[in-house]
């Protein structure tokens, strides 16, 4: 388990290198108020929760540093702009860390995929 766990934060770092683009997506509470809530916000960190239902994808969207917390996981495409997409299988309680990026999230399997995101604010590259 260990080892799935290394390659896909290996996989899913490796995707986005440094993407964060010029212009910025708005974040993913904005930009797909349907797939994420804010759960709570203060002057540090801001926690999201993001639900995909089977089939549905969000809007692309930013995130600054964030670590992740895949409570549901699943099968996952994630599209970084300018970029192949990844097809990843997330385990259940799956947790990595992800310096900020813009990318899209489309569920390709056959049950929602539920993630608590805790991400950094201020500078992007703290």
């Amino acid at each position: 388990m260990k080892l799935i766990k290394s390659f896909l934060l290996s996989a899913v770092v490796g995707v986005s290198g440094t993407s964060v683009a010029a212009q910025t997506p708005e974040a993913g509470h904005i930009a797909s108020p349907k797939q994420y809530s804010l759960l709570f916000e203060n002057d540090k960190v801001m926690v999201l929760k993001m639900v995909l239902a089977p089939g549905e994808s969000d809007t692309l969207h930013h995130h600054n540093n964030e670590t992740v917390y895949f409570q549901q996981g699943g099968k996952l495409k994630i599209s970084v702009p300018g970029e192949k997409p990844l097809i990843a299988q997330i385990p259940n309680e799956h947790i990595l860390w992800h310096q900020a990026w813009n990318h899209q999230v489309t569920n390709l399997g056959k049950s929602r995929v539920v993630a608590i995101i805790t991400e950094q604010k201020g500078s992007e590259h703290e």
